[in-house]
């Protein structure tokens, strides 16, 4: 996320920050470099000092020298002397893929002239060339953590697919509302998938019985430009060059796309000859990074298969799979959902009755590690998801949490902390999602999840998040976003 536009959500959301609202820091797209994490909200007591790990992550083969500066962006109420920050050291050189740390010390004053007591936000700051990045957690001056809440009220932008429409949404003042001109009528057919391209945030893929289409994110309401006629089409993902479009259909094909800087097909090149998948596609992801980068496809009873895929090829998409995940149980076990880590270290798969005996829901989250030579599963996979059907996983931008909503009418959803290892460890209490849950997004203020329901009651739910535990607030919700919602995406 470019520095301005983080600046001015920061400056517009001050006025209602209380305590210290927690914002996590943008996903990584190959429009940003490098990105900002810490290692959680600290507490300090007055007229002493604690420290916090400020880690910069590089993507897409940056290397440099990241400079950093840090601020107290929000003060406690009534305070008269704030905390102060420092770095061990005020920039972090990466030479490699391997992410590059600095201490911050925080100091609330000295015993002469402490800091005053409660919750103030700190927001580290950075900078490289003309790219900047922000991450942001909560000091506690003598008080608890617990103090420090996220209360963000206002979010980016998210398109919910409907079966006949594609509606538009974010969070303003607390309430969800439409964007202008939403809902915007589909070309032709019935929507059956959506994307959007993580270094052009403002294209806009749309999958439906008739085709898939290209819409500009900045005029919802232009006629979309036809990418393809293919019918058929289940799940369509942009990698993150923003070169392909992977389209798998119901044919049981997965297929790449090459497209401009533009979105539209590039006439340039060719589409690669179609991967033959081992059964009916169901939902498709892709690395978000340009190291180790792999397409994950569910496939029902089937299994997921797993493929290298390398942006620079003209056959991008491997010609046999790195691996083939059978169901955990072969007899009923189907794969519902995928997803990857933002970091690229694990992959997630859902699957129902992967785990029959549970008395939390038969459903199934396993995790696998991502390496140079594939994909490996964890000790301890699977875990119960908590329902019986997971058929939506969203792992966070930091990658600290991954939740997963619950199909069949049970209406749950579940949250996890991510160890470095991958092994998962439930959040306390679950989230209630409405009828039949199809997909979950996080905005890209990184300060609200989504979730959007094909069973409706409701449509749509936009949980806050409170960073320091993960823990989901209570859902803004809305009655209709159109009729049977199938899928949503947030703008990057």
């Amino acid at each position: 996320m470019k520095f301005g536009r983080w600046a001015m959500l920061l400056l517009a959301a001050a006025p209602f920050l209380a305590g210290c609202g927690d914002f996590w820091q943008a996903p990584v797209s190959t429009s940003a470099s490098f990105s900002l994490s810490n290692s959680g909200n600290i507490a300090v007591t007055a007229g002493s000092t604690n420290t916090d790990t400020i880690t910069v992550t590089p993507a897409n083969s940056f290397t440099g020298t990241v400079a950093l500066t840090c601020a107290i962006t929000t003060a406690a109420a009534g305070a008269t002397v704030d905390p102060t920050c420092s770095f061990s050291s005020a920039s972090v050189d990466i030479t490699t893929t391997t992410a590059g740390t600095s201490t911050l010390t925080v100091t609330a004053g000295t015993s002469a002239s402490p800091a005053s007591t409660g919750a103030y936000q700190l927001t580290v700051t950075g900078v490289s060339s003309n790219v900047a990045e922000t991450t942001t957690f909560c000091v506690a001056v003598g008080v608890s953590t617990s103090s420090c809440t996220a209360t963000a009220t206002t979010s980016g932008d998210f398109y919910i697919l409907n079966q006949t429409t594609i509606s538009g949404y974010s969070v303003v003042s607390s309430a969800l509302a439409q964007l202008s001109g939403s809902p915007y009528t589909l070309p032709s057919g019935t929507g059956s998938a959506i994307a959007i391209d993580p270094a052009e945030s403002n294209l806009l893929y749309v999958a439906t019985t008739g085709g898939i289409y290209l819409y500009n994110t900045q005029s919802m309401s232009a006629t979309p430009t036809t990418i393809s006629s293919v019918s058929g089409i289940v799940a369509i993902q942009v990698d993150p060059s923003g070169k392909w479009l992977l389209a798998a259909n119901s044919s049981n094909i997965l297929s790449a796309i090459p497209i401009t800087s533009t979105g539209i097909v590039d006439t340039t090149r060719s589409e690669q000859t179609p991967v033959q998948l081992a059964g009916t596609p169901i939902q498709m992801a892709i690395s978000p990074s340009d190291s180790n980068v792999i397409v994950a496809v569910a496939l029902g009873t089937s299994g997921t298969q797993v493929f290298s895929f390398d942006w620079n090829s003209a056959t991008p998409i491997g010609a046999t799979p790195l691996k083939t995940v059978t169901p955990y149980n072969t007899s009923g076990g189907t794969a519902q959902s995928v997803a990857i880590d933002p970091q690229n270290r694990f992959l997630y798969i859902g699957e129902t009755v992967a785990l029959p005996n549970s008395t939390t829901g038969t459903g199934g989250l396993r995790v696998y590690t991502i390496t140079s030579t594939g994909v490996n599963e964890i000790t301890g996979s699977p875990y119960s998801s908590g329902g019986t059907g997971p058929h939506a996983i969203l792992p966070e931008s930091t990658g600290t949490y991954v939740y997963v909503a619950n199909w069949a009418g049970n209406a749950t959803g579940y949250g996890f902390k991510v160890t470095s290892s991958g092994a998962l460890t439930p959040l306390s209490g679950s989230f209630t999602t409405g009828t039949d849950p199809v997909g979950l997004a996080e905005d890209n203020t990184d300060s609200f999840v989504l979730a959007v329901s094909s069973g409706g009651s409701p449509d749509l739910d936009a949980y806050s998040f409170d960073s320091s535990t993960g823990v989901l607030g209570t859902p803004l919700t809305v009655a209709t976003t159109g009729t049977t919602p199938v899928a949503i995406v947030a703008v990057p």
